[in-house]
């Protein structure tokens, strides 16, 4: 019984994964999601899903299988004639939260965008802790009992007390037969990368605009930790100055003001300077922000910084722009002039994605992940 059950939910669990994986660009796009600090799961609303199975019913009636029955009888209730009942005026399908893992929505995305598997860059790895379940134990909870060793145990004893008969061979485990999986502790190495979230808080960024960057963000931090345990993430924000915020700050800042650019720029190439050598990190920088800079001259500037420091430091460096009514926008035709593919040393190192709506963050993510960064 206790096996049946194991398979009924790991069926239901492939259910619910490819109805989330159906409506995936939906689920992405609903920054209600992200909301919940310090969880490792998040709700899937799913339509409720119930696996077939066998109910006892109510022999109160004659007919098919309860008397001889006559002929032309109907075979249950409801076949004929008009419905009974008043008209309801509640919705006829029923919703149901589910609970999935960041890892497994990571999964799910991997899956339904085509994402590869990230080569990761860089000498440095840093030593983490992993379970890793290659023991074996007479005690442990039932989730974790070794079928194959179990029948072993049971098949030696019976054997060795004279029990086992090889005309029937039946084989019952006794509580001394039982054996688990049992975990142990091992130092791995793993490659270590950071992410670097530039976002855009000026004047002309509204809260639109800075919700998308947020549920944007939360993806992209969400699939890469899936490829990288020792993941750090570092948040700045900018309006004509930038500063560096902690992640609670990062998701609910309400700035405005001018739009400098190049000043969210000189912040990342500071933390990596004293905190990310290149030679020993991942870095991935993202920037977002509606496109609209103070003028061209910081336009030029940002681009010098890119060429000549950031690009070189760097595994990929990617823009969204985010489209608000009070932003040109231009930032994104410049950038795309300006690294066009063979149009620099590093244009391979960097991608431009534009952001019209919460529709739009799946194809951006995308984008910006489809090359394994």
């Amino acid at each position: 019984m206790y096996l049946k059950i194991n398979t009924d939910h790991a069926r239901f669990r492939n259910i619910i994964k490819g109805k989330v994986k159906k409506d995936l660009r939906k689920y992405i796009a609903n920054g209600e999601m992200i909301g919940v600090k310090g969880k490792e799961y998040i709700s899937i609303p799913v339509p409720e899903i119930r696996l077939p199975h066998f109910e006892f019913g109510k022999n109160d009636q004659k007919g098919v299988g309860a008397g001889e029955g006559d002929e032309g009888q109907s075979l249950g209730q409801g076949q004929d004639g008009e419905g009974t009942g008043n008209a309801g005026n509640a919705p006829g399908a029923h919703i149901r939260e589910v609970d999935l893992s960041l890892e497994e929505m990571a999964e799910i995305m991997g899956e339904e965008l085509g994402l590869p598997r990230i080569e990761p860059r860089g000498d440095k790895n840093i030593i983490a802790q992993k379970a890793r379940y290659k023991s074996i134990h007479n005690l442990g909870p039932k989730s974790l009992m070794h079928f194959k060793r179990t029948y072993k145990e049971a098949l030696k004893r019976g054997i060795a007390t004279g029990d086992y008969d090889m005309d029937d061979p039946i084989i019952i485990p006794q509580a001394r037969d039982f054996r688990y999986r049992s975990y142990r502790p091992e130092s791995i190495e793993s490659n270590s990368a950071v992410i670097i979230f530039m976002m855009d808080v000026s004047g002309s960024m509204g809260d639109e605009q800075k919700q998308i960057v947020r549920t944007e963000s939360f993806w992209i931090d969400t699939w890469l930790r899936s490829q990288y345990d020792g993941l750090e993430t570092r948040y700045i924000v900018h309006d004509a100055s930038a500063h560096e915020v902690d992640r609670e700050t990062f998701f609910s800042t309400r700035e405005s003001g001018g739009t400098i650019i190049s000043s969210a720029y000189m912040k990342a190439l500071e933390l990596i300077d004293r905190h990310y050598p290149p030679s020993e990190w991942n870095i991935y920088p993202f920037h977002f922000s509606d496109g609209d800079n103070w003028s061209a001259d910081d336009t030029k500037k940002c681009f010098d910084i890119l060429n000549s420091q950031l690009l070189p430091r760097v595994n990929m460096f990617c823009y969204g722009q985010v489209e608000s009514l009070y932003g040109s926008g231009q930032f994104y035709r410049d950038l795309s002039e300006n690294f066009a593919k063979g149009g620099g040393e590093f244009s391979d190192r960097v991608i431009a994605t534009r952001i019209p709506n919460k529709d739009a963050i799946y194809d951006s993510i995308k984008e910006f992940l489809n090359k394994g960064l």
